[in-house]
């Protein structure tokens, strides 16, 4: 019997058993079970115990987590049972088998050391049967049985050697024994005395339980339906998530949060971004990690942790090592790197910060906008970043989308820093002026805060949706021309023209840096070609019209690959090719630019301008013929509005002076105009051949031709003053180029003199002039075609 066990013939009153403190396990009553036992005091417990009646006291300890427990960290109602079996493991751990024998109260501890011994007070139940108690049991019992069928981890045998228990008390210490509770809830029934109370409780219990477990079967079922064989990996992540939806509770990883964690304090954000960034971590610790709202949190949290919010590579502040750079990477350039230089020079000087400056490079392509911003990053020792703007016409490219956007990321400005590692690159922003806006916003507008140096220390993108600091970062900006670029945005640029590369610096630049360079990419050496000075100076002027150099690479590259494909096909035969004007067909053909003769045109009507488009400058022929009519005004050669307003203000002032130029009044009534710029196919626009076109209608009218080898650029106003022109450079380039000996530029247009090469000075004679007065007297023959030898207000450079 239990009760001979437990008296051993002593008084019970007097009865002291050893006392092994359990953690996160409830014994109950009649209960077998094995147990591991490591700690010191509870293994001296069990010796204490084995040595006496194998009798001991097993009792719960409030915290799981204490490993040396006191009296006060010991429940005080534990079952007392009996060792069975006690087996020595070889890491000194004792596995024992216990008998629960019956519930019993601590009456007090009469030793602490080396173990727990403890007095106890036996605990008499009533387990008389009545209505209520039976209902009690075949209630609980029915819960029991249900609890069962629907949790798989309870054998089905169990059902029946439950049901043979004609003892309340029993019946609830035996369920309690097989259903997986909370440590406190086991330890509330087992400390519960009366059991139609401990039966009470566990049908609350078990009720509980079982609806949980409907609530999950439902789940299960819902889950499984929706998952497709592809999915069928996810079925226990997505089951869990449906389970936590439903009870109203989050899981989080907690390996991936604290690295989250670690990563975003390690950032070095501004406060409200970290902030933010910590409060977003918290969300997502709360969510299903499969779920798609923490895909898009986890996807936000790495740009943060990306973006270099205090990442800065440190600046090369040595003047003439920069300028070393920079020359050896580009030919002339010399504003552009001046003003590099000049930056560099005042950042060294001042100790405080130093506004980084915003430069525009507007020039025509190929000139090497974009390659001297590469080079500024280089002599800087700075990381460097591009972003094409060309075609872009969305604000978010620039701002980003706001989160609620599936698909949703930063713009391309914050894009971009990540890429470059560092919060002070050198940012190119190429094209700019190929910027459209249409519905979906203006984003040139948005870039005004990304160049102000006002505000972009505080540059907000929409999706990050914290501030970030703009103002380390060098932004330069390429154009070709300045008309597609809005004047707020202009007013926050420094804009540096780089003009088109005269006939001599594509020759230099061609020896210095593009020959060598192919040639080491079509694997040849100085022993295979020699690339002479005519040669190159003959490619630039017959094989290539532009203003930049990169048509003159493509033809020194198709040279390179035909003296390869020689080289390759006959190598014991193939000697050193020397590049010269007079072999040039044998590897480009026939020229393919014929510049226009300017010394035989000095027919009566017809006049020489200057013209400059994106590409770089050209000579252009002006032709008027009057024939009889009834004064009508014919305009073709595809000339765009401007051109056309010219040409109506050049016939208005033609009109006007016609007794002061010896024009009969009545011929204008009687003829029609025609007035015609070759070439047809070619769009032509602007106001400076204003001054062209005059001197081809007086001449066309008085019979007096235009003089040979002078060309002329100027805009015209209805009383004959001459306004000034841009791209002098340009024009004068391709008046030289052409043949032409002397041109006609308006008096404004001195401040630039200085500024042209000087063999465009030398080669070239300039008239300045002021009204159209002074144009005639230098442009016009005498009806008889002898030039007369008039005094000319002009400049010949020396």
């Amino acid at each position: 019997m239990a009760e001979d066990k437990i008296t051993g013939g002593e008084d019970k009153k007097d009865k002291k058993v050893p006392l092994l403190a359990l953690r996160d396990l409830v014994i109950f009553p009649n209960m077998v079970i094995p147990l591991f036992v490591g700690r010191e005091k509870s293994i001296k417990a069990l010796e204490a115990a084995m040595e006496k009646d194998r009798i001991i006291l097993l009792v719960a300890q409030r915290d799981a987590r204490t490993d040396d427990p006191g009296k006060g960290d010991i429940y005080e109602t534990g079952t007392l049972s009996e060792i069975l079996q006690i087996l020595k493991l070889p890491d000194g751990a004792i596995r024992v088998l216990v008998e629960g024998l019956t519930r019993v109260k601590i009456k007090e501890y009469t030793m602490d050391e080396p173990f727990f011994e403890v007095q106890i007070e036996d605990v008499t139940e009533d387990n008389t049967m009545n209505k209520e108690t039976e209902a009690l049991m075949r209630l609980t019992l029915e819960e029991f049985q249900k609890h069962v069928k629907m949790n798989k981890k309870i054998p089905p045998e169990t059902i029946m050697s439950v049901a043979d228990i004609e003892s309340p008390g029993r019946l609830a210490d035996v369920m309690s024994a097989h259903i997986a509770l909370k440590h406190e809830e086991k330890q509330d029934i087992l400390n519960t005395l009366d059991p139609a109370q401990r039966l009470h409780k566990l049908s609350v219990i078990l009720k509980r339980e079982n609806e949980i477990l409907e609530i999950e079967k439902k789940i299960q079922g819902k889950v499984k339906s929706q998952l497709e064989k592809s999915q069928r990996e996810y079925y226990l992540s997505e089951q869990l998530k449906a389970i936590q939806k439903e009870l109203g509770k989050g899981d989080s990883s907690y390996n991936e949060t604290e690295e989250l964690k670690e990563k975003i304090i390690k950032a070095g954000m501004p406060k409200d971004a970290e902030e933010k960034a910590l409060k977003e971590l918290d969300r997502l610790e709360k969510m299903m990690p499969m779920s798609a709202e923490a895909t898009v949190i986890r996807t936000y949290l790495d740009w943060l942790i990306g973006i270099p919010w205090k990442t800065k590579t440190k600046e090369k502040l040595d003047i003439k090592e920069v300028q070393k750079i920079l020359d050896e990477d580009h030919y002339g350039l010399e504003k552009p790197k001046e003003r590099i230089v000049e930056y560099l020079a005042v950042k060294k000087n001042v100790k405080d910060r130093v506004h980084e400056p915003i430069i525009c490079f507007v020039g025509p392509p190929g000139v090497g906008k974009t390659s001297l911003a590469r080079s500024i990053a280089r002599a800087q020792g700075r990381n460097f970043v591009r972003v094409s703007l060309g075609g872009v016409r969305d604000e978010a490219e620039i701002r980003g989308h706001r989160r609620t956007y599936i698909g949703a990321m930063p713009g391309r400005i914050l894009q971009s820093i990540r890429k470059a590692k560092s919060r002070n690159p050198v940012f190119l922003l190429d094209e700019i002026d190929k910027m459209s806006s249409d519905f979906r916003g203006d984003p040139a507008a948005a870039m005004l805060e990304v160049l102000d140096p006002e505000q972009n220390n505080t540059f907000m993108d929409h999706y990050l949706d914290t501030e970030f600091d703009l103002s380390d970062v060098m932004f330069i900006t390429t154009a070709n021309t300045l008309y597609g670029i809005p004047l707020p945005l202009q007013d926050r640029m420094e804009v540096i023209e780089i003009n088109s590369y005269t006939a001599i610096e594509k020759t230099k630049i061609a020896e210095k840096y593009l020959v060598p360079k192919q040639m080491k990419q079509h694997g040849l050496t100085d022993k295979d070609a020699d690339f002479t000075e005519e040669g190159l100076k003959f490619i630039v002027l017959n094989h290539t019209r532009e203003a930049g150099v990169r048509n003159l690479e493509r033809e020194i590259k198709t040279v390179c690959r035909k003296i390869a494909k020689e080289k390759v096909s006959d190598p014991k035969k193939f000697k050193k090719i020397k590049i010269a004007p007079d072999n040039m067909q044998k590897f480009l053909g026939a020229p393919k630019f014929l510049d226009v003769p300017t010394k035989n045109v000095n027919d009566v009507g017809i006049s020489t301008g200057l013209a400059w488009t994106e590409f770089g400058g050209d000579v252009l022929i002006i032709e008027v013929s009057v024939v009889k009519g009834k004064g009508g005004l014919m305009l073709t050669g595809k000339l765009g509005d401007v051109m056309k307003e010219s040409a109506q203000a050049a016939l208005s002032f033609t009109r006007s002076r016609a007794k002061h130029l010896g024009i009969k009044e009545e011929i204008f009534g009687k003829s029609d105009i025609h007035v015609h710029v070759p070439e047809g196919a070619i769009p032509k626009d602007g106001p400076s051949a204003g001054i062209t076109m005059a001197t081809a209608l007086i001449s066309a009218f008085t019979g007096r031709p235009v003089k040979q080898d002078l060309a002329m650029t100027g805009e015209i106003t209805l009383r004959g003053r001459v306004l000034p022109i841009g791209g002098l450079k340009e024009k004068t380039l391709a008046a030289l180029r052409n043949g032409v000996k002397e041109v006609i530029v308006p008096d404004y247009n001195k401040k630039d003199y200085d500024e042209l090469p000087v063999y465009v000075k030398e080669g070239l004679k300039f008239h300045f002039v002021r009204t159209m007065d002074d144009v005639i007297k230098l442009a016009l023959e005498p009806k008889s075609g002898a030039g007369g030898k008039k005094k000319k207000t002009s400049k010949k450079a020396k």
